[in-house]
């Protein structure tokens, strides 16, 4: 019962290639990375700066921001290599799959799933909550009935129609193609940034230096939680995460390491990119460095503005405008917000319907699932179920709480990816690597620990949600994709 087996290379690039199964290669290095733009800035920039500047870091949250960037850009590296050198759809999976054996790719897959279409149900009710914020400045009402609620004020048999209404339009349009959907991610990008460009250069004027005075705050105390609630190092170890200080940011770029979490999505559309030798390296690295530069410029002009222990944690950029008589900028704030989230939802659904894709084609799901149309060359099945899912998550459920399964999914696939490439140096040296991570096996290694420690960091119930999927996925694997996999089924036709 081998389930360590690994699929080869060759097989998955030959995979490519089979017109029931074929995906149609458009997207260039301007494409992916905006792609990963589109994924990677989002509700981050509107509300995570500010919380974190006023709950851990003071102004100093633009290293906790640069020292989360650099962890990524370890992870990045590892991904740019596995992109260029093995360009197949699924990401992670397919990675995986090609070094650490087939029950790791089905774990990552599984895993990378629970991400992704999560991670667009909770940024789809986000979006949702700053489309009725945008329609309240504008005077148009929501009626609060088929509007977001919160766990607190939830009911079962609430629908938040606006999230199912943004889902469905998105489902349709990753139906009809990719080049398609990524020319309305351009101009949402488009509009994203040049707000969030705006809002730097308006805020420039309105910046105090007062306000960075300190810098870097006194140490505090520790943020204090207990039971389900307190990260696993806390409840194994007894650290306990810091406030203010230099330990202030280190623990605060845990915090916002998961502002940039999305960029990894690029890598799942690898099969679709007309040159991935060369242009997924660009499209993941230049992302992460674009949105590396708006973060640290948003803290600056945020913690500027407003003293840190002063910025309204839940809307830092509208609310610093709003402080310095500037209502009307709230407003536009909130209009590149619904823009922004729109890319997020999208980019993340289409991440998840390739994945599921890869998985499918391998006969670890039902095959059939996989098939392409021929009109559209998307896997039209697929992006449906993936659609319907992710309407119904964000419609009907109260999924506030959850938003760290995303994080716990992410930082496990960052782990394995990196742990992969020496692998694959030390099993297949032979193969072409357009692009080579420096220093490998250090930096792998490096990068896999760093991921450690920031999952780690998580609460300990999010540990346990964690589990029990793993768990439902490994009864998926053993009653179907162990039997039907189409690596398995190859082997005992050849022998």
């Amino acid at each position: 019962m081998n389930v360590l087996r690994t699929k080869s290379i060759e097989q998955s690039l030959e995979d490519t290639d089979d017109p029931e199964y074929q995906l149609k290669k458009k997207l260039t290095a301007l494409d992916l990375t905006v792609f990963g733009i589109g994924v990677v800035i989002g509700a981050g920039i509107f509300t995570l700066t500010g919380k974190v500047a006023n709950q851990y870091a003071g102004p100093g949250v633009v290293f906790s921001f640069l020292l989360a960037a650099i962890c990524c850009a370890l992870a990045a590296l590892c991904y740019a290599e596995f992109a260029s050198t093995v360009p197949v759809a699924g990401s992670a999976y397919t990675f995986s799959y090609a070094t650490l054996g087939e029950m790791i790719a089905w774990i990552i897959g599984w895993d990378l799933i629970l991400e992704l279409m999560l991670g667009a149900s909770v940024v789809a009710q986000g979006w949702s909550t700053y489309l009725v914020l945008f329609l309240d400045e504008i005077g148009i009402t929501w009626p609060a009935s088929i509007g977001p609620a919160d766990s607190a004020h939830f009911d079962w048999g609430h629908v938040n129609l606006a999230a199912v209404l943004l889902v469905a339009v998105l489902t349709t349009l990753i139906a009809v193609g990719i080049k398609e959907s990524l020319r309305v991610n351009l101009v949402l990008v488009g509009i994203k940034l040049f707000i969030v460009l705006f809002v730097i250069v308006a805020g420039l004027f309105y910046v105090s230096g007062a306000n960075y005075h300190p810098f870097i705050p006194p140490a505090s105390d520790p943020i204090e939680t207990s039971g389900l609630t307190q990260p696993l190092i806390q409840w194994v170890f007894g650290i306990e995460p810091q406030t203010f200080g230099i330990l202030g940011i280190i623990s605060a770029a845990s915090v916002v390491f998961f502002a940039y979490i999305g960029f990894d999505v690029v890598a799942t559309t690898a099969e679709e990119a007309r040159n991935p030798q060369k242009d997924l390296p660009k499209g993941i690295l230049g992302s992460l460095a674009i949105c590396t530069v708006l973060y640290m410029a948003v803290a600056l002009v945020v913690t500027g503005m407003v003293p840190y222990d002063k910025i309204d944690p839940e809307a830092a950029l509208a609310s610093a405008f709003t402080s310095v008589g500037k209502d009307g900028f709230a407003t536009l704030v909130a209009a590149g917000a619904v823009a922004g989230l729109t890319t997020v939802v999208m980019t993340l659904m289409i991440g998840a319907v390739r994945v599921l894709f890869a998985m499918s084609r391998d006969g670890l799901l039902p095959h059939g699932f996989a098939r392409t149309n021929p009109k559209t060359g998307t896997p039209v099945r697929i992006t449906l179920t993936i659609g319907a899912a992710v309407a119904l998550i964000a419609g009907f459920t109260p999924i506030d709480k959850l938003e760290e399964m995303v994080n716990i999914g992410t930082l496990t696939a960052f782990a394995l990816v990196s742990i992969a490439v020496p692998v694959l140096r030390r099993t297949r040296p032979d193969l072409d690597r357009p692009f080579r991570v420096p220093f490998s096996p250090w930096l792998p290694i490096l990068a896999a620990l760093i991921c450690v420690y920031l999952m780690v960091n998580l609460s300990v119930e999010t540990w346990l949600r964690f589990l029990v999927w793993m768990v439902l996925g490994f009864v998926i694997y053993f009653a179907y994709g162990h039997g039907h996999s189409r690596v398995r089924t190859e082997e005992k036709t050849a022998a």
